[in-house]
């Protein structure tokens, strides 16, 4: 079970404290009335599947024994125009710098992150397409 709680702020500005103490702020754009000193709720979820699927891969790619040095992930999420927005469809990009990874090891372990592990992935899935690419750069 997870939870979470958070504490209006004013204006559109919510305040939250993980479970590790740290504080995380959202809030809205400045023509919506919100004054812009936090993440978008909206970003949130895609820094969520981000981070849960990046933690996934590293901790894999770690088990293979590559050596991994930076992986970064873009995510482009596309919504309807009208109200309430959803997400159709989510871009997801991985990024993996290294010494001779294999990109085949690269392409399983995001493979099991999207359809085994990441608890945030397999939530979004049945309501959005995510779309996965992958791209190796050797250092």
């Amino acid at each position: 079970m997870v939870t979470a709680k958070m504490k209006w702020g004013g204006g559109l500005k919510f305040e939250a404290t993980s479970s590790f103490g740290n504080t995380i702020i959202t809030d809205g754009a400045k023509a919506a009335g919100g004054t812009e000193e936090g993440a978008k709720p909206t970003e949130m979820l895609l820094y969520g599947l981000a981070g849960c699927a990046g933690i996934d891969v590293v901790n894999i790619l770690k088990k293979q024994r590559q050596n991994l040095t930076s992986l970064e992930i873009e995510l482009t999420a596309h919504q309807q125009d009208d109200y309430p927005k959803p997400f159709h469809t989510i871009e997801m990009k991985f990024i993996a710098r290294g010494d001779k990874l294999d990109e085949k090891k690269l392409a399983k372990a995001i493979e099991l992150s999207e359809q085994k592990y990441c608890v945030v992935s397999q939530t979004i899935q049945q309501i959005s397409k995510v779309i996965v690419t992958h791209e190796i750069i050797e250092d």
